[in-house]
């Protein structure tokens, strides 16, 4: 007889966890959910809203697994992933498997290290009904939204479409956004710059501070400033500073992945979910920006090691959304000292940009010197010219994880420019 039996969610996880485990604990996978709604019927009862589930024919095989795997076990431990998805997992499996109450444990781990494995070990809890609850009026809302609108779907649009609480609710908003932008009525304006040469040679590129609404407007002005002098006004310069992001949660690495390696959604998860399971990282669904107190231990003495005391600034971020889980950490890798890792070159790059990301939000603010400089112009009062421009001062976390600067924001406007 096994002594322990451990269900996890994914095959690639069981190998990861095996390895933590001594030869008292068999680690097997579910291969996902084992049971759903029917898919040929509406299955909900609309008198009591209960669900009527079964279980599909590609997972009857690894039920009979597993039912055989818990019989011959002295405790199961259900280990599937820490949200409202992976705790369903787990009440169904007690739920299919028959599973003895005082037989079985429900254990969560935001990574997968042999540290945080062995804690979860040592200390495990009941099933969450609350987030079971969850997950089921979630299911059961996509089916109640889905099952009618779906065929809508099939007739109009293109078969093997699906709809449901959330595809319906945002598309009815994209359309609405785009009879907005259809109905803009877009209204053109002119802005005029100037390159300016001092007398000791440098160039300097300033923007006139008022726009005009006419070529024409704009094109008299340009007549006026042929024969104009230009004197520099006024010279300011202050001193700013730039913080670093917090670290990833799974909407802002899903933006990021996007914007710096071009990634679609469903590929950075893919890959977030294969360095998750290979313990590269920690869970990757999560809305908390909270790091552990060993993480910023770690990252702080690597910041000091490699790059100096003046760089290292510990912060530690809270989540100001309402229901956001503070008790999760945000995506960051499991070892900071780990720069690099072996893999495929998505995975390798994925990593890096969490690994920046998560060091940058422990590093100092940089320190910049922004100056403007005030040109006037002879024989016109009511407007001048103005030059913007900034010096990074103290590179600090931006040595490591570069940002777009104010101006390279604000540069394209959508204005025509003379």
């Amino acid at each position: 007889m096994n002594k322990n039996l451990v269900i996890v969610e994914s095959p690639a996880k069981a190998k990861t966890i095996e390895k933590f485990l001594g030869e008292e604990y068999k680690v097997q996978s579910s291969y996902g959910h084992i049971r759903d709604l029917k898919k040929k019927n509406f299955s909900i009862d609309t008198n009591t809203f209960a669900p009527q589930y079964e279980i599909p024919a590609d997972k009857q095989k690894i039920v009979q697994t597993l039912k055989k795997m818990a019989a011959e076990s002295e405790t199961v431990w259900l280990a599937s992933d820490e949200d409202r998805e992976g705790e369903a997992i787990s009440w169904h499996l007690q739920q299919v498997l028959e599973l003895d109450p005082t037989r079985t444990k429900r254990i969560v781990f935001h990574e997968i290290t042999k540290n945080a494995i062995l804690e979860a070990i040592e200390n495990p809890r009941t099933i969450d009904e609350n987030l079971v609850n969850a997950q089921q009026a979630r299911r059961l809302l996509d089916r109640i939204v889905g099952f009618k609108l779906s065929p809508v779907l099939w007739r109009k649009v293109k078969p093997a479409l699906s709809a449901g609480r959330v595809q319906s609710v945002a598309v009815r908003l994209i359309v609405e956004r785009e009879r907005e932008i259809v109905a803009f009525q877009s209204e053109t304006s002119y802005r005029v710059t100037a390159v300016f040469r001092t007398e000791g040679g440098e160039e300097i590129k300033a923007e006139l501070s008022r726009r005009f609404q006419t070529k024409e407007e704009a094109e008299a002005f340009l007549q006026r400033c042929k024969e104009a002098t230009y004197t520099i006004q006024e010279v300011t310069k202050k001193p700013a500073k730039r913080t670093p992001a917090p670290p990833f949660t799974t909407s802002t690495l899903q933006q990021e992945a996007a914007h710096r390696l071009g990634l679609s959604v469903a590929q950075t998860m893919m890959i977030a979910q294969r360095l998750y399971e290979s313990g590269m990282i920690t869970y990757m669904r999560t809305d908390s920006v909270n790091l552990s107190k060993l993480c910023l231990a770690a990252s702080k003495a690597h910041i000091v090691e490699t790059m100096g005391k003046m760089y290292a600034q510990t912060r530690q971020y809270h989540t100001s959304s309402k229901g956001a889980q503070e008790a999760h950490e945000a995506i960051r890798p499991t070892y900071m000292d780990k720069v690099e890792i072996q893999g495929s070159a998505q995975e390798r790059r994925l990593y890096e940009l969490i690994w920046k990301r998560t060091i940058a939000s422990q590093m100092a603010d940089a320190q910049i010197e922004r100056t403007q400089v005030l040109i006037t112009i002879s024989g016109v009062d009511d407007c001048q010219f103005v030059a913007s421009g900034e010096v990074i001062t103290f590179d600090g976390f931006l040595r490591v994880y570069q940002t777009q600067s104010v101006a390279e924001d604000e540069e394209n406007d959508g204005d025509d420019n003379i």
